[in-house]
């Protein structure tokens, strides 16, 4: 049976597009794959995934990409942390904090900001533990902040971080129809658009047949008809 296989980065929300996947093509199922972000690539040239919503950076080599939107950068802080009282901070305001940076980390840093951290926590989530327990700040795009929320928690938007874009990406030789199905739901065009869409072949019309030309009416009369009634 055919089927469209869509992975996903933690923190990529792709429920919507599904729920119009299911309304459009009823006939295929989308099966969701989670990924980690530093796998997705890899699943798409393996064929694991007919398509995938990644974040940057992203290694384009053989892949088609559409940035779909870039996310705020927030740091992560217990609530009673002074950081909780500001509405936004900056690379500045953390100089002095331990500033936890996980190996899954899919942040561009030039220069990591704030004072490492005596190791690096395997994952966001091993990192957002150690936050709750007061070792350290934990600097990630916001989706990642809601998705492991926790009530002791807190974040706020860090204006001058790098920020992380995500993708919609799949691979260059694999446009299927089922592929420019969904890019056309992702983009937001319409049921009735022909875009991203198969359309059906167009019937083939018969040319049309002039008329026949009339036949010259026969001729009974001149002289033959004379000469036959003379006889």
């Amino acid at each position: 049976m055919t089927s469209f296989k869509l992975a996903y980065v933690p923190g990529a929300t792709p429920a919507k597009w599904v729920r119009t996947w299911g309304e459009r093509v009823p006939g295929v199922p989308l099966t969701l794959v989670p990924v980690a972000a530093a796998d997705a690539a890899g699943l798409l040239r393996a064929r694991d995934a007919d398509a995938a919503l990644l974040r940057s950076p992203i290694d384009r080599d053989g892949l088609h990409a559409i940035p779909l939107y870039t996310e705020t950068t927030v740091v992560l802080v217990p609530k009673d942390h002074l950081i909780a009282a500001a509405d936004e901070v900056s690379t500045v305001d953390l100089a002095d904090e331990v500033v936890l940076h996980p190996l899954d980390d899919t942040l561009e840093w030039e220069t990591w900001p704030g004072r490492p951290a005596v190791s690096r926590p395997e994952t966001t989530a091993d990192a957002i533990e150690l936050v709750a327990a007061g070792v350290g700040v934990l600097v990630v795009p916001q989706s990642l902040a809601r998705l492991h929320h926790r009530r002791d928690l807190t974040y706020r938007p860090v204006g001058d971080a790098p920020q992380s874009d995500v993708a919609l990406s799949w691979l260059e030789e694999e446009t299927t129809d089922l592929m420019e199905q969904f890019i056309g739901i992702v983009r937001g065009r319409t049921v009735n658009s022909t875009r991203g869409r198969p359309q059906a072949p167009a019937e083939r019309k018969r040319p049309e047949r002039k008329p026949a030309a009339a036949k010259p009416a026969r001729r009974t009369g001149g002289a033959a008809g004379k000469r036959r009634r003379r006889g």
